[in-house]
């Protein structure tokens, strides 16, 4: 009996052991029908984490998984492959920015537990991907003269730029929430009754709009996101965009206007800003008063952890989506709150300053520059279509 007792205790961590690898790598998230395991979602969490990526580690990774889950069933669909040569190569250009060999990167990858085929499909989706945006839409994103004058005539300040008048709308969507989250803004998108989205935004929003029916003042377009430019200005009036997916929600945009104004302003070459998590949304809104400039908050920040407050200056496209969204309507120094993780906690974000350059003034940079712009465009507008379509379950 002593004997069995003995080989039984020595046996159950040798059980124990495969179980738990099992379940590491047992569906944590499926999209349509691929499966993401947890052991991805933790890779790539660490693999965001060196790269200092703004916004929750974890959050990012599920949203990116998802994402690429999609598009590689699109690629898939497509007959877009990379063979291993080319994967090789710009492996070798990414570990390149860091004047690093392939060699050299996959061995600080390792010391940080990363795999080198986490970086590997990491790579392989972004370039695959970019390639496919660009040979479906290569003829739609074509820019003509004419397109270049106006935008070289737009850097004189001295073309229109547009303005937009949204109604606005965040469902806070954690994952145990986020598909009825999706659900309700799946719904919301059908209607063009302005009165009906409002009605929607003050029971469902997350932002302090939601008080007077998500109704936003005149803002420039150039201060959303440069992938949603192209598809809030295609926006007719009454017409709401599909449900935008960020991190921990989802956001919705109805057009009540649009216009073009003079001596146009050009696009922001970077944006610099601060975010901050607070326990609760009263503390949050205690701080929002304290604070006259983003220097201010790193005296909040004394004795909070460490990634309690980011401050960044960085290009627009860099930017988390929600982090972009709020600072679109944010001027120098202006603060926005907002409950975050369906109300356990709170988010401050404050506009620090937005640099804007001299603009491109060589003709085939400028082509190029607004050709990858409206190829961007085309990606956003596909991906929100693809994921409005599809069966994600966690």
């Amino acid at each position: 009996m002593r004997l069995t007792t003995l080989l039984t205790a020595l046996m159950l961590p040798l059980l124990a052991a495969p179980a738990a690898a099992q379940g590491q790598f047992s569906p944590a998230i499926t999209v349509n029908n691929t499966a993401i395991s947890g052991y991805e979602l933790d890779q790539r969490a660490k693999l965001l984490t060196l790269f200092r990526t703004p916004g929750n580690a974890n959050d990012l990774a599920r949203e990116q998984l998802i994402e690429e889950a999609l598009k590689q069933e699109e690629m898939d669909r497509a007959g877009i492959r990379i063979t291993a040569e080319q994967l090789a190569i710009e492996v070798e250009a990414f570990a390149s920015r860091a004047d690093l060999s392939p060699a050299q990167f996959t061995g600080i990858l390792a010391q940080n537990g990363v795999a080198a085929s986490t970086l590997e499909q990491f790579v392989k989706i972004g370039v695959t991907w970019r390639d496919f945006i660009r040979l479906r839409y290569a003829s739609q994103a074509q820019v003509s003269d004419a397109d270049i004058a106006r935008s070289l005539s737009q850097q004189g300040g001295t073309g229109d730029a547009l303005e937009v008048l949204l109604t606005e709308i965040i469902i806070p969507a954690p994952p145990p929430r986020a598909a009825q989250a999706n659900a309700i803004a799946s719904g919301i998108a059908e209607t063009r009754s302005q009165t009906t989205f409002e009605a929607a935004a003050r029971q469902y929003s997350a932002l302090p709009s939601r008080n007077n029916g998500g109704r936003l003042n005149w803002l420039p377009l150039s201060n959303y996101p440069p992938a949603l430019q192209g598809l809030i200005s295609g926006l007719s009036v009454g017409e709401v965009t599909a449900p935008i997916q960020i991190p921990n929600g989802v956001a919705l945009f109805q057009m009540r206007g649009i216009r073009e104004v003079p001596q146009a302003r050009p696009q922001p070459t970077s944006i610099d800003y601060a975010a901050m998590q607070f326990a609760d949304l009263a503390a949050a809104q205690t701080a929002k008063l304290s604070v006259d400039t983003c220097d201010d908050l790193y005296g909040l920040a004394k004795g909070q952890p460490a990634d309690a407050l980011l401050r960044d200056d960085v290009a627009p496209a860099q930017i988390s989506q929600g982090i972009a969204l709020e600072l679109a309507k944010l001027d120098r120094d202006e603060v926005s709150v907002t409950a975050t993780g369906g109300g356990a906690g709170a988010q401050l974000v404050m506009l620090c300053g937005r640099t804007y350059g001299d603009g491109l003034t060589d003709p085939d940079a400028l082509r190029a520059s607004l050709q990858s712009q409206r190829l961007e465009q085309f990606a956003q507008a596909l991906l929100a279509e693809l994921r409005a379509a599809a069966l994600i379950r966690s």
